[in-house]
């Protein structure tokens, strides 16, 4: 979803190297990005575009945290959604395809403020199609990627059960082992009193 994949621009390493970085500042990842949702390349984002670009995701991130902790969108979260709605004119059009017809909306603008308007009008479609109460943070510290938790019994607590999922069980039994096999430091060598055993 385009508007996932923006919010999650912010990376984080989630093996807990304290890696970091933001991916809106490399051009190779926006084109990829504008590639993969089949938007517009309207260039490089002048510094005021990006700050806009990055403005966007923290409101957004404030507002999933917000809808996360149970307190639904308040009127001034949609105003401003609105507001940046309001920049992104679109025209309807019906296309063919393999089984039928479609409508398309087809955004006028293709620059940086139009773009906004798509990811802003992904995310409210969440909103008010999806279930808000699905939104979820990965529970790994380290990597915080928003998601949406389409599992059946809404029980998903990482972005990815194989990565995320896996590191934290690993993480879990090492804390569990530690506690329950404390290094005995008043032994030479450091040994555990349960090899003198």
């Amino acid at each position: 979803m385009l508007w996932d994949d923006f919010l999650n621009s912010d990376y984080h390493d989630w093996r807990g190297g304290g890696k970091s970085e933001d991916r809106l500042d490399k051009p190779a990842w926006r084109t990829r990005w504008l590639v993969e949702h089949k938007l517009p390349d309207p260039g490089p984002p002048t510094k005021e575009e990006l700050e806009a670009l990055k403005r966007l995701r923290g409101e957004l991130l404030l507002l999933v945290r917000q809808l996360i902790a149970g307190r639904p969108a308040e009127s001034g979260d949609l105003e401003r959604l609105n507001q940046i709605l309001a920049e992104g004119p679109v025209t309807r059009r019906i296309a063919k395809t393999g089984s039928g017809l479609r409508m398309e909306s087809v955004p006028v603008r293709s620059d940086w403020p139009g773009i906004q308007a798509e990811i802003a009008a992904s995310f409210c479609r969440m909103l008010a199609e999806g279930e808000p109460t699905r939104l979820r943070i990965c529970d790994n510290p380290d990597c915080l990627w928003v998601y949406y938790d389409d599992t059946r019994n809404r029980s998903k607590r990482f972005c990815d059960d194989k990565m995320c999922g896996n590191l934290m069980k690993v993480r879990r039994f090492r804390a569990r082992r530690k506690a329950s096999h404390p290094a005995d430091t008043g032994r030479p060598g450091g040994h555990s009193s349960s090899d003198a055993e």
